[in-house]
């Protein structure tokens, strides 16, 4: 109910980007029902449907990809101070924004599902006159389970995603998490260093009492408490005297009042040879599997001609060492933007550049890798016969868009990031023309990094399988 509400109470631009999400989970489901009716119409044929329903695998991972950026940029989600006092901790938000991604993953499959049926004629007759019965087994009565497992997958997938991404961790660092606290006194808040036993701070009169020096006599009164420093006893050393030039005064600064330290600067990401070497392998995995490959493959939604296994496999290597490589090549964008002597305007783009590296370069990657998974296909189709299929550029399109739309989503969960760093510094005087400078300077260098890879990868990609 709660998901509902805000749900319902949103911004606009937050429906349209869930909205985004439901079109993209139907558009996910109807090919994955497309691939179910294609195993029923071909039962003779086991492994060109297993090949078909892999090849689906990719509009999925896109869909609950752009699904977890929508849900990081959910303000309906992000936690806020007191909202833990009425029930709604950072585990509850989590649990919200996980549900609201299944209800808008959930609406895309039922909206499939209805197209689905429709176009094979079981609700009211048969439309386009049959042309979509070869690939919907139009024929043949609809298995419910089957159909319902594979809708079921995405709002599934998503909805973990989601969780396992929002999930609330620990923010102090590994060597304060390691040491554990068995006992400590009421009302103590995290883990302390030291060890402390049961009842260390509240034994009873622990704090009032003073040791004199001497004993007490029978009859002598008690002393009267007086405030300061309480007398030394026997067996405390003697106090030494600070050395020359030292003037402290031995008084400990009161931690309340000390000022707040910066934030710590952000890490280098460490994936770009990793990201590399993936991609190496990628590549070598392509050109390898199409100099072996001696026997017809299965032929791929939309007529690709090698549709070989390995391939896939070596598409999937490429696009994984390019999502892997992105922070780092974005991060020495931002290295580069700096060298030589910059100015105010290069210093601001490089800084912005790589403190933002791995929330853009991520899907920037990944955009790159379907642009040239593009481009190598269209290349490919420009020396065979086959064109592209209804099923091909609907699968294309639905990738193409959701990689897009993720990208555009991290550019505005890092400008909702930097606002308050933006906001000083219009306090300070900074002019707001100089910052639209300073971000066109940064897509420019982006561009300038990424235009000339995404054309190489996708010439190295093509150049094996166009022989």
């Amino acid at each position: 109910m709660l998901a509902l509400r805000l749900t319902r109470g949103a911004h606009p631009a937050v429906q349209l980007r869930r909205l985004l999400v439901a079109v993209a989970s139907a558009g996910t489901g109807f090919l994955l029902l497309c691939a179910l009716g294609y195993a029923m119409s071909h039962p003779q044929n086991p492994g060109g449907s297993a090949l078909r329903l892999a090849w689906c695998l990719t509009p999925l991972a896109a869909t609950v990809h752009f699904a977890v950026a929508v849900a990081r940029t959910d303000p309906a989600t992000r936690p806020r101070g007191g909202l833990s006092a009425i029930g709604l901790g950072p585990f509850r938000l989590m649990a919200v924004s996980a549900t609201t991604t299944a209800l808008s993953c959930t609406l895309g499959s039922l909206l499939a599902l209805l197209v689905f049926l429709d176009l094979r004629g079981d609700l009211t007759g048969v439309p386009f006159d049959g042309a979509a019965s070869v690939f919907l087994a139009a024929d043949q009565p609809l298995p419910v389970p089957a159909a319902l497992t594979l809708l079921a997958l995405i709002p599934a997938t998503a909805s973990a995603t989601v969780a396992l991404v929002l999930l609330p961790r620990d923010a102090r660092p590994a060597a304060a998490r390691a040491v554990a606290r068995h006992y400590g006194r009421f009302g103590a808040y995290g883990r302390t260093v030291a060890r402390e036993t049961f009842g260390t701070y509240g034994r009873f009169g622990a704090r009032l009492r003073t040791q004199p020096t001497g004993g007490r006599t029978a009859g002598s009164a008690p002393e009267p408490e007086t405030g300061g420093t309480p007398p030394p006893r026997a067996s405390d050393p003697a106090p030494t005297a600070p050395p020359p030039g030292d003037d402290s005064t031995g008084a400990q600064p009161d931690a309340d009042h000390s000022p707040p330290l910066p934030p710590a600067p952000g890490s280098t990401p460490s994936g770009l040879p990793w990201g590399v070497s993936v991609l190496t392998a990628g590549l070598a995995v392509q050109a390898y599997a199409t100099r072996a490959s001696t026997t017809p493959a299965p032929r791929l939604p939309g007529g690709l001609a090698t549709g070989a296994p390995a391939v896939l496999l070596g598409w999937v290597l490429t696009a994984l060492g390019l999502a892997v490589a992105g922070p780092g090549l974005a991060h020495l964008c931002g290295r580069l933007l700096q060298a030589g002597r910059p100015g105010a305007l290069r210093l601001l783009s490089g800084r912005v550049l790589m403190e933002e590296a791995t929330r853009i370069g991520r899907p920037l990657g990944i955009v790159c890798a379907v642009a040239s998974g593009t481009y190598a296909m269209a290349a490919l189709y420009e020396t065979s016969t086959p064109v592209f299929g209804p099923l091909t550029t609907l699968g294309t399109l639905l990738v193409s868009g959701c990689t897009v739309a993720t990208l555009l989503t991290a550019a505005v969960e890092a400008k909702h990031a930097r606002a308050e760093t933006t906001a000083a510094l219009l306090r300070l005087g900074a002019p707001a023309a100089m910052l639209r400078s300073a971000a066109v300077l940064r897509v420019g260098a982006l561009l300038a990094l990424f235009v000339p890879l995404t054309l190489i990868v996708a010439e190295l990609a093509a150049l094996p399988l166009a022989r």
